[in-house]
């Protein structure tokens, strides 16, 4: 009875072979901490290079980052980095930028948004009188949030139960779970452009202001209070250093595996099957498209159906341009909001009425503006992006019409004549989001993190069909954004270590 019993304990602490299908930066992170507890894992990509919508490419001199550019909250990837007993200092250097961003409203009407809060605080003050203690007293209430949020509860939110979100702090931040993120700013600040600024934060959790939990103004504190970040060499320096890591922990990688089907038997997965091979494992973690790989089950075990999917508010997709000038370009930043329409409206085409915005909103990144060494000499790189409503008709002379729109203002605004210095240009929209990432209606950050969509709400971490089958990444807990994304692995090894 004894060696049973021991033979079993011991049994239930054997090495597993983990496979891992897709390499964003949830499934890298997940990786990592699986291997560091002692588990044989493999990571399956389906394009040529690692990284998941944070790839790279090069092109004509020009290297682009082709998704994600906001380095915020570096607390949490310094936490990462310091559970393997390493910083991130030990991988790649950061910069933190000033400005950290610039905003237009319109030729010759723009804010730069500083390193500091009092700084940013002189600014909000001499566009709305009283504004700037206000703001101070605003961002002491998304500080408290914050530490709420991110250090008490992010980390400790798998999805589970609903008690995940009771404890003392919370209960006392109820009122910040049932008002929103519009009503809070607009209760304190009347000037559009004040408000446009303290909502902008909320794009990166994929949905209205007006949807929007207030409780989540703890953006606003990793944008004013934390600041922005540039890695070095770009954001592709993160995906680099965390696969570094993996491999020193022992993780394999492997480029050019398209998941075509998972076999199910006795309510496991038995095998994957890859279009040229077959591989047999005792756990498997998606850090794909949630419903992708539910479509690769037997329907049978399946936990959401196809209705679940059309009823969820999904984050914004995007139409993207990598652009190369063969000029230094004057009067933009590293980082720039083009804020010169209607908000609302624009959010409305996106959410309530889905179609192709009549005057967008746009951003554009250059990063050779800190790293000469993404563009040729005397070049500029530049990457734009308009969010926009998933499953949209998407066409060449849609795209075309589109970066027409945003480079008229772009020099208009800009002063400086730019379409004939273009060198270089490539897109990226619905069809491809679909294509290269087998995203759902061609999505680009996941689901939204409505209040109906949050924690214990959201599609769980574990198939509740599948006893060996496990999730991560934006379209689980705790939601869009790579910082919550390294956090999701996290939160999937934790379970599977337990």
């Amino acid at each position: 009875m004894w060696k049973f019993e021991s033979s079993r304990a011991h049994s239930k602490f054997m090495k597993k072979n983990i496979s891992i299908i897709g390499s964003g930066f949830s499934s890298l992170s997940a990786a990592c901490y699986l291997a560091k507890a002692g588990h044989n894992v493999t990571v399956y990509e389906k394009n040529d290079r690692l990284g998941g919508r944070a790839r790279q490419f090069k092109a004509e001199g020009f290297t682009f980052d082709m998704g994600p550019s906001w380095y915020w909250m570096p607390d949490v990837f310094e936490k990462f980095f310091n559970d393997f007993g390493k910083t991130t200092n030990d991988f790649y250097k950061l910069k933190k930028l000033n400005p950290a961003y610039r905003v237009y409203f319109g030729s010759e009407d723009y804010i730069d948004i500083e390193d500091d809060i009092e700084k940013i605080s002189e600014k909000f003050e001499k566009i709305e009188k009283g504004s700037g203690m206000k703001l101070k007293k605003f961002m002491q209430k998304a500080k408290e949030n914050y530490s709420i949020g991110v250090t008490d509860m992010l980390y400790k939110m798998p999805g589970m139960s609903p008690l995940e979100l009771v404890s003392l702090k919370t209960i006392k931040k109820v009122r910040y779970f049932v008002s929103t993120i519009r009503k809070d700013v607009n209760k304190e600040f009347k000037n559009p452009k004040l408000r446009s600024i303290l909502e902008f934060p909320v794009l990166f959790l994929g949905a209205k202001a007006s949807n929007t939990p207030a409780f989540y103004n703890f953006m606003n504190y990793a944008d004013f209070g934390l600041g922005t970040f540039q890695p070095k060499n770009g954001f592709y320096d993160l995906v680099t250093a965390m696969v570094s890591l993996g491999t020193s922990l022992g993780v394999s990688y492997k480029t050019n595996h398209d998941l075509q089907k998972i076999q199910i038997k006795n309510k496991n997965v038995s095998n994957l099957i890859f279009e040229n091979s077959e591989v047999k494992c005792d756990l498997v973690i998606s850090g794909a498209d949630y419903h992708h790989t539910e479509g690769l089950l037997p329907k049978r075990f399946r936990q959401y159906s196809e209705n679940y999917w059309e009823n969820r508010v999904f984050a914004p997709s995007s139409l993207l341009f990598y652009v190369g000038f063969n000029k230094k370009l004057k009067n933009v930043e590293h980082h720039n909001l083009f804020f010169d329409t209607d908000f609302d409206q624009h959010a409305d085409e996106i959410y309530n009425k889905p179609k192709w915005p009549t005057d967008p909103l746009f951003y554009a990144n250059f990063t050779s503006k800190t790293n000469a060494k993404t563009a040729p000499s005397n070049c500029e790189n530049g990457f734009f992006l308009i969010p926009i409503a998933t499953n949209l008709e998407d066409s060449i002379e849609i795209r075309e019409k589109y970066f027409n729109i945003i480079l008229e203002k772009l020099e208009s605004y800009t002063k400086q004549k730019l379409r004939d210095s273009i060198i270089f240009k490539k897109s990226f929209c619905v069809s491809d989001f679909k294509k290269e990432y087998n995203s759902y209606g061609g999505n680009a950050y996941g689901l939204a993190n409505t209040l109906f969509q949050t924690a214990f709400l959201r599609p769980n971490i574990k198939s509740k069909l599948v006893q060996n089958l496990y999730f991560c990444g934006q379209l689980t807990v705790p939601g869009p954004g790579v910082p919550p994304a390294i956090v999701s692995g996290e939160l999937v090894a934790n379970l599977i270590n337990k």
